[in-house]
């Protein structure tokens, strides 16, 4: 090992001390259920009108990704 691997040990080890300590702005991660059950919403209703269940729009896009944000909040905050 050269003088230039153990530096990046060493990097290392304070790195994932550091995440590990580190619990993260709560706000990003409501950004991204957000998000992501957005569109996990949004193909969840394109697929049932393609199944011809459910009609494909905006209420239903919406009332989708609410209740899958609060029902994913619900799960990891309790």
């Amino acid at each position: 090992m050269s003088d230039g691997d153990t530096e990046r040990d060493g990097d290392r080890d304070g790195f994932e001390a550091g995440v590990s300590s580190s619990q993260g702005d709560p706000r990003v991660l409501i950004a991204m259920n957000a998000v992501l059950s957005t569109l996990f919403a949004w193909s969840i209703v394109w697929g049932l009108s393609y199944l011809d269940f459910l009609e494909f729009g905006f209420i239903n896009v919406a009332t989708a990704a609410i209740l899958l944000f609060a029902m994913t909040y619900l799960v990891t905050m309790a």
